[in-house]
């Protein structure tokens, strides 16, 4: 559970001089609202010890929500009826060029759309470009092809960093530089980096990224974010020190007026609950601590921000993993004990803060959506299957390579390697005996030996044995990786290169003369041209295999959750859409399909399962993330 770290009372001898803690009289701030400032002059400023906007005491009550989800407009109604008057939202550079030089801002990337979106329901807007955004995704966001480079040093000024960083930012300024308050746009704020003080492994490296956001045009107020044990060393100079709610103490806030003298104090990360992980307990938030903590924090006129507001889902293999003790893959759902569900529902924790928020803002009318209907969908068989080793004749051509390559390694997707999903090593021995990974397979790697499962190599198991079969002279032996997610954060992410990341060895000799395949499971993988080689389902059948039915579906489409019972471990596409993982390790048991990914009629379900198929799918109304 959520453990009461802030104790705000307690600690703030140091700020205790400029802080009056009387509360508040109800706040007023139904005129400072994109709507209602047509003239602007003086966008967010920091006075005394408190923010202003257009030089009226402007308090930050901030939600985050990333665009790479679904439901735009409805989130953000949502975030504006609680009470909250800003979004925080982060930019993934990894979605945005997912191959080096290929750069995308339409869809669901259209940033400028979501930010317009954003003015228009009367949110303002802190924006928290990175490069590094964390939020738990893979490599923190960054993108996967910045590891071909052998020497590379993430978040550095290491030449071959920064001049990635530079194309990418000269392409993200033409999207937000005229979004700024200035031009009459909803950016108030924009955050330099993010938590670089757990890095902290170049001290130029922040007074870099804040030159490479001033130069290409960003004029709003800057400011940094770490948590209290780390303050110091991601604090910039004349740019202002936001506090994670993260080893808070009464050191802190002598730190923060230390470094900045008088000034507001932007809790910019108040965290609701965590992430969940495969084969972990779910995450739980106490909803009374959360109450407790925010009323502390108003009566001692601190701004705040939610995060998460509403987390989503990580879909496809955005998700990332952390290491506590152990490498920890997180799961599909990014629910996070946010005060909206993964499915933008309402949650008594929403209402309750919507009635506290009324009770101390006095708020402009905003309009509140409905939540979306859900439906629970009949059961559905899945009748044909096609084996993983059927389709690898109808691949791109695979990589004849001498000894094992990373996935960032392979020569695909011009030039820039693979970034998520598995990859195939394939290569021949004419004999059995131990196999030893010496830690080289990243992240699960399963065994097999002329089509037969032998076991799994991953981070805890790194020796099998070979049993060889028959009286052939050579065996295929083929490992299947997956990519479970890189670390989203700590000082080891330059290593986090995927799949076979160095030799494998039978008997204590290492392997050779490998044909690799890349699986990256992207919308192309599936359409390929297969001639009709399906086959029927029968009880005998085995993974890996892709499993294909069809959903009919009545118009309108609803959202729903898939409920894989029975099954052991894959993904799920739905008409070509990455839903994401599943895995009956738990905690998560259901997957949020939205319903813009179906339309009436008939929809196409591709499984890939790894190990064993179940009887059906199953749909439900509401998600199943397991028990706390």
């Amino acid at each position: 559970k959520l453990q009461c770290i802030l104790c705000l009372s307690s600690a703030l001898p140091a700020v205790e001089a400029q802080l009056d803690p009387k509360p508040w009289p109800r706040i007023n701030q139904t005129h400072l609202t994109p709507s209602a400032l047509k003239n602007r002059k003086e966008g967010l400023k920091v006075q005394g010890s408190s923010f202003t906007l257009e030089g009226f005491p402007f308090l930050i009550v901030a939600g985050t929500i990333h665009y790479s989800r679904q439901y735009w407009r409805d989130r953000l109604l949502k975030l504006k009826a609680c009470g909250f008057n800003t979004l925080t939202t982060h930019v993934p550079w990894n979605l945005h060029e997912p191959n080096k030089g290929q750069f995308h801002f339409t869809v669901d990337l259209d940033l400028r759309t979501f930010l317009a979106i954003a003015s228009d329901v009367g949110l303002w807007v802190i924006l928290c470009p990175g490069p590094y955004i964390g939020s738990d995704l893979d490599l923190g966001g960054l993108p996967s092809w910045l590891l071909r480079d052998p020497k590379m040093k993430l978040r550095t000024t290491y030449k071959g960093f920064t001049r990635a960083v530079n194309l990418y930012f000269d392409q993200l300024a033409h999207q937000v530089v005229s979004l700024q308050y200035v031009w009459g746009g909803p950016i108030i704020a924009v955050q330099v980096e993010n938590e670089y003080g757990s890095y902290n492994l170049n001290t130029n490296y922040m007074p870099y990224v804040k030159k490479a956001l001033v130069t290409r045009g960003i004029k709003v107020l800057l400011m940094t974010a770490d948590d209290g044990q780390q303050l110091t060393k991601g604090h910039l100079k004349n740019v202002l020190a936001t506090v994670h709610m993260k080893n808070i103490n009464k050191g802190t806030y002598k730190d923060l007026s230390a470094m900045q003298g008088l000034s507001p104090i932007l809790m910019m990360v108040y965290t609701a609950s965590s992430f969940d992980k495969w084969g972990m307990i779910r995450q739980a938030a106490d909803p009374h601590m959360l109450k407790k903590d925010v009323q502390e924090m108003f009566k001692l006129r601190f701004s705040l921000n939610f995060y998460m507001f509403h987390g989503g889902t990580n879909f496809g293999f955005m998700g990332g993993a952390v290491f506590l003790n152990t490498y920890l893959p997180g799961v599909t759902s990014y629910d996070y004990g946010a005060l909206l569900t993964e499915d933008g529902a309402y949650t008594p924790e929403y209402l309750t803060f919507q009635e506290y928020f009324s009770s101390v803002l006095e708020l402009p009318t905003s309009v509140q959506p409905e939540d979306a209907p859900k439906t629970a969908y009949k059961s559905l068989t899945l009748s044909h299957f096609l084996s993983l080793w059927d389709i690898l004749p109808y691949m791109d051509k695979p990589v004849k390579s001498a000894k094992p390559m990373s996935m960032e390694m392979l020569p695909v997707n011009q030039g820039s390697g693979q970034s998520f999903g598995y990859i195939l090593y394939e290569t021949t021995i004419t004999k059995g005996g131990v196999l030893t990974s010496r830690g080289h397979v990243r992240d699960r790697g399963q065994v097999f030996l002329n089509e037969r499962p032998v076991g799994v190599l991953d981070r805890s198991t790194e020796e099998l044995t070979l049993v060889k079969h028959g009286y052939q002279d050579y065996h295929t032996l083929r490992i299947l990786v997956e990519n479970q997610g890189r670390l989203a954060d700590g000082q080891d992410m330059d290593g986090e290169r995927k799949g076979l990341i160095g030799d494998i060895y039978l008997n204590n000799s290492p392997l050779r003369k490998f044909t690799v395949y890349s699986l990256e499971m992207k919308p192309r993988f599936l359409r390929r041209n297969i001639p009709d080689i399906w086959k029927p389902v029968t009880d005998q059948v085995q993974g890996p295999a892709f499993f294909l039915g069809y959903l009919r579906v009545r118009d309108p489409p609803r959202d729903t959750f898939i409920k894989m019972a029975g099954w052991t471990k894959g993904v799920i596409f739905i008409n070509g859409h990455n839903l994401g993982r599943y895995w009956n390790l738990g905690p998560q048991e259901t997957l949020y399909l939205p319903a813009p990914w179906l339309h009436s009629g008939i929809n196409e379900i591709i499984v890939f399962e790894e190990v064993a198929p179940g009887l059906e799918i199953q749909f439900t109304k509401q998600p199943q993330l397991g028990r706390a």
